[in-house]
């Protein structure tokens, strides 16, 4: 942030801090999504095993909790990669929209 942009009392060292608190922020939901997916492939890869074991050829009932765990999985990595804020043309379309509305 530049000095001529800087509210009253914001100081280089606040921007440096608030940085800091996202990237370590982001850090953490990046882990969070590993172990997450790890857990997945872990717990699912061992149903499939049970599965093989129990009814090789018969109705493949680990596909359940694969897909209703995957569309968790699936947000999850939303939340931790999509953008947190929308484009600043969107918003102004939007803005756009709503004044003439």
């Amino acid at each position: 942030m530049t000095t001529a942009f800087r509210p009253a009392g914001i100081t280089p060292e606040d921007d440096a801090a608030e940085l800091r608190q996202l990237a370590v922020t982001r850090l953490r939901k990046k882990r969070d999504l590993q172990a997450h997916l790890l857990a997945y492939v872990l717990v699912n890869l061992f149903l499939i095993i049970i599965w093989l074991v129990t009814m090789p050829g018969g109705f493949f009932w680990p596909i359940f909790p694969l897909l209703g765990w995957g569309i968790g999985a699936a947000f999850h990595v939303w939340d931790v990669y999509a953008p947190e804020d929308p484009p600043e043309d969107r918003i102004r379309r939007e803005m756009d929209r709503l004044s003439r509305g």
